[in-house]
């Protein structure tokens, strides 16, 4: 299958890097508006094939959007990154116009592609690539629940003093530092309760840690974390292009699903082929419900904002 990804900035470069490295997509274009830089990461990318026995290959482009045509999964990393101190809903203005253009662009050339969003704030832009193309819902996808589910396993395994790869957790509700809601309950280590093997003040700071894990690293690095979120891009990509029906936390159009219409927002749900096949609608405890509840209403409000770009 074809794969575009559209930004090759450090997260987009990294999403075609992975994918690139797992080897599921035959081809690979890698588009940007800047000159040069789309083309140059592709070709440093294709001198490491031989080296990383990968056959993929990958072509950079500058903003021509027919060289993307007959994709079946289309990533969007466009728009700004978080400085120290920003919050992703502060992006909102600039990205939306950003994300809006490219999900029109890609449409004339691939109409039957599935989307995967990144750019922040990303169950807003999720929630406007939707609403601004007429897509079906199953096909427009927001990545922060792998990624914020990726740290918090993250968070776990340092707090026991294991391998990540050990550890299972999820994340679901909006993807910001005050919308985000670790599910500690349903955390295990090889299939057992974390709450069995570490105290609650304990599993408290690793669900903090993990709410401001996009900041912790803005305000290490100077910008935002691009590894990890790409990763969390790619790994998305590959369930879909692989077919693998499996069960990641991504940002998805609810409609009734956990008491919620007309709203991206992160969900635990299967990905296959046709983009998001199910929502698993978990049973919530009373506690749970309510952070749900709050992080929706938070989303919503940055939804409002997009009232002018989608007239």
């Amino acid at each position: 299958m074809k794969v575009t990804v559209v930004g090759a900035g450090n997260v987009g470069a990294t999403v075609a890097n992975v994918i690139a490295l797992k080897g599921f997509a035959s081809e690979l274009v890698l588009l940007d508006i800047k000159e040069g830089v789309s083309e140059g990461k592709a070709m440093d990318m294709m001198q490491t094939s031989h080296m990383m026995n990968f056959d993929t290959t990958i072509v950079g482009c500058t903003n021509d959007y027919s060289k993307t045509a007959d994709s079946s999964v289309v990533v969007i990393t466009s728009g700004i990154p978080r400085k120290p101190g920003m919050t992703r809903e502060q992006l909102i203005g600039t990205n939306a116009g950003i994300v809006k253009s490219v999900v029109d662009q890609v449409l004339q050339y691939s109409p039957n592609a599935i989307f995967v969003i990144i750019s922040n704030p990303m169950d807003t832009m999720t929630y406007l690539a939707l609403k601004a193309s007429g897509v079906p819902k199953n096909r427009i996808i927001g990545m922060g629940g792998m990624l914020d589910s990726s740290r918090f396993r993250y968070y776990l395994s340092q707090a026991l003093g294991c391998t990540p790869t050990d550890v299972d957790g999820m994340v679901i509700g909006g993807h910001g530092d005050k919308t985000m809601i670790p599910l500690a309950r349903f955390a295990t280590y090889k299939g057992i309760p974390v709450s069995q093997l570490l105290d609650k003040e304990t599993i408290d700071k690793v669900v903090a840690d993990t709410m401001v894990g996009g900041a912790t690293l803005t305000g290490l690095l100077g910008t935002s974390a691009w590894y990890a979120p790409g990763a969390a891009g790619a790994t998305v990509v590959e369930a879909i292009v692989t077919d693998a029906k499996k069960l990641i936390p991504c940002c998805a159009y609810l409609e009734g699903e956990y008491g919620e219409t007309d709203v991206c927002v992160g969900v635990p749900v299967v990905l296959g082929k046709n983009g998001i096949e199910k929502i698993v609608d978990v049973k919530l405890n009373e506690e749970e419900q309510k952070l749900f509840d709050a992080s929706v209403a938070a989303v919503r409000t940055m939804n409002a904002a997009l009232a002018d770009v989608l007239k």
